[in-house]
């Protein structure tokens, strides 16, 4: 998920990303400024992998053995969304390791091309219970796989 300090929103494309997903601005996501917060660009993107996780049956958020939790996290912020909107996001795999996966969550205006923020994480796969690392199970491999 490194790429260069300098990048530009044109440096992201919509034909980057293999999974979309729509997310509807809210009122609340609004701050002071007049713009979605911030904070708010993390709540989407740990909404679409989610998501996309469970649309496959790879998370099931009660059962399932193996759960990811986020050891890194990052956001670089290209033009302003706001409320009301909708946000066209777009999910890739950008590392795929034993026990982790990166995500890069490409956000951009409806009907536009220019990204608007680019942003993602790393899971850390780990065992429920004992909270160890553990190797991605296959399903979950092969299917993450198709997003590289």
């Amino acid at each position: 998920m490194s790429r260069p300090v300098d990048v530009k929103p044109s440096d992201y494309s919509r034909g980057d990303y293999r999974y979309w997903q729509q997310v509807s601005t809210r009122w609340v996501d609004n701050d002071a400024y007049g713009h979605i917060n911030n904070a708010v660009y993390f709540s989407y993107i740990d909404s679409v992998v989610n998501q996309f996780l469970i649309e496959h049956q790879l998370l099931d958020i009660e059962k399932s053995e193996a759960i990811g939790l986020v050891a890194q996290s990052q956001c670089q912020f290209f033009q302003s969304l706001s409320y009301p909107g909708i946000v066209d996001c777009g999910l890739r795999v950008t590392h795929l390791g034993i026990s982790s996966v990166s995500y890069e969550v490409g956000m951009f205006a409806q009907g536009e091309d220019v990204a608007a923020a680019v942003g993602g994480f790393t899971h850390v796969f780990v065992d429920r219970d004992q909270r160890r690392p553990r190797p991605l199970p296959e399903p979950m491999r092969s299917t993450l796989s198709t997003l590289a």
